[in-house]
Parts: structure tokens; C-alpha cells; sequence
């Protein structure tokens, strides 16, 4: 390199990928494994496994309920996006019934930037009361809403580093939104149930979600990026439960690691119980 080339200032570009290096970085350094871009042994086998169990088992709460069902498509597509946005927003530790209701009530007040933007804080946690955390989440929502009209003007962008730079959005809401709104699949959404079933199977040993989507993003095909959470969170909940998995009723127990004798807090970390 020239010394006017080492002194030249990085491009955003460059900002970007050494910022996004840094986190993965830092993610792996307190995880329990080093990044591996191999294939568990026998995973294909168990996720097609488990595909058939979803396809010919009863719908899961995710199914007719999960946030890509909730948000209105007879709304103009800038709505029909914040919408979708509400519905994750809500969505963090909330079950899936309990998230419907909430966003049958705001769609009934009125579930517009605009409307929202001019409506109190408090006003938006009644209105959302039941979900999880009902009062940070309205704080999250009026302040996100404020930045979608004084910066984005009125349309959430479709891209992670700016979706995610809302108030409350982390990268598993970013990269599920925009699987839902805009038809874009470049990261793996890590929920709860991915993470703990993802364990469990040993197709990765983390300790966060984030941590998670970082060891899976390195090995998985990206075919199955945008799937894999749907499917495994609908497992998660009707049969590979936080507590008391119904191994009885699984059909792929001779393909899972895990030993039907193990207690369960062996493989489930004390934050999902």
C-alpha cells in the first residue's frame, strides 16, 4: 500500500464490514465454541424429519398467528410494512394468541405511522397491555415511529443495518421483517426456540440467540435460511417445549441427541423457563 493509500479515510463500506467483523468477534468470544463452517453430522436428515411432522401435525399457535399473518394487506404497502413491524415488536416474549389480540386492537384504533406517532405513549400501552414489557415496548414503538417519519419519511427501509437501528429492533426482528415485508432473506431469524432446539440437537453450542444466529449463518445453506425459523418455532411450541419436551409424541427422537433420560435443565437455559 502507498502512504497516501494508508492514509486515505475508509469508505462507509469498509466501516461496515469491520463493524459487522467486530461483532461476530465479539459474539464468538463469549460463546463455548469456535465458529465452524461443517455441517452437524445428520442434520439434513433431522430437518426434513422434522418438516414432516410440521406438514402432517396440527397447526402451531405460529401458524394462523404468528406476526407474518397479522398485519392488514389491504393497507397501502408503507402500512402493510409498519404493521409487520408492530407485529414483531409486540411479539418479543409474548405468546402468539396474546400478540394477535394486541394487534387486533391497534389495527381497530388505528395502526398508521401517522395515527400513532400522534398518540401518547401511555395511550399505546393500554392499548397494547398483555403483551410482554407493554410499557418499554410502547416506548419503543412511539419512539421508533417518530424516526420512521422524521427520517425515513413515512416507509421503513428495507435493509437490516437501518431496520435494526430502531428503537427495540435487534437482529432477529430485523431479519424476520424483512423476510415478511419486503421478500428478502440475508440472515437467520434466532428466537428462543431456535436457539434452545438448535442446541439441544447440537447443531451449534451457544449461549445466546445472537450467538446462535451467527454459528448457524456460518454452516447452514442459505435455502434454508428463511425457513428454518418458522419451522423449528412452531416445533418448539407443540412438541420440543422449553420444559417437559413431549419426546413420546416426536417422531425423529432416534436422530436427536438428546437423551430422553437428561433433565431438561441440562439443555435449556433458565431464561426461556
Amino acid at each position: 500500500y502507498s502512504f497516501c493509500t494508508l492514509l486515505r479515510p475508509p469508505t462507509e463500506s469498509t466501516k461496515m464490514k469491520r463493524k459487522a467483523s467486530a461483532v461476530a468477534k465479539s459474539v464468538l468470544k463469549r460463546g463455548k465454541q469456535e465458529l465452524s463452517t461443517d455441517e452437524p453430522h445428520g442434520w439434513l436428515k433431522l430437518y426434513k424429519k422434522i418438516e414432516v411432522m410440521r406438514e402432517e401435525g396440527e397447526s402451531a399457535p405460529v401458524d394462523t398467528m404468528g406476526c407474518h399473518m397479522l398485519a392488514d394487506k389491504s393497507e397501502s404497502e408503507p402500512v402493510y410494512k409498519y404493521q409487520s413491524l408492530i407485529a414483531l415488536m409486540l411479539s418479543s416474549r409474548t405468546k402468539d394468541t396474546t400478540t394477535a389480540a394486541a394487534m387486533e386492537r391497534l389495527k381497530k384504533f388505528g395502526l398508521t405511522p401517522d395515527k400513532i406517532n400522534a398518540t401518547p405513549e401511555e395511550q399505546i400501552a393500554e392499548l397494547i397491555y398483555g403483551v410482554g414489557f407493554h410499557n418499554m415496548k410502547a416506548k419503543y414503538i412511539k419512539k421508533s415511529t417518530e424516526k420512521i417519519i422524521d427520517e425515513f419519511g413515512g416507509t421503513i427501509p428495507g435493509n437490516i443495518k437501518d431496520v435494526t437501528s430502531l428503537h427495540g429492533v435487534g437482529p432477529k426482528m430485523g431479519y424476520l421483517y424483512l423476510q415478511i415485508a419486503e421478500g428478502i432473506c440475508n440472515g437467520v431469524a434466532v428466537d428462543t426456540h431456535v436457539h434452545r432446539i438448535c442446541n439441544r440437537f447440537k447443531w451449534v453450542d451457544t449461549n445466546t440467540p445472537e450467538e446462535t444466529r451467527v454459528h448457524l449463518q456460518a454452516w447452514l445453506p442459505e435455502a434454508y435460511w428463511g425457513s428454518i425459523n418458522k419451522l423449528l418455532v412452531g416445533f418448539g411450541q407443540l412438541i420440543c417445549t422449553p420444559t417437559k419436551p413431549k419426546c413420546s409424541k416426536c417422531s425423529a427422537t432416534s436422530l436427536c441427541p438428546l437423551p430422553l433420560s437428561v433433565p431438561v435443565f441440562t439443555v435449556c437455559s433458565w431464561r426461556e423457563l
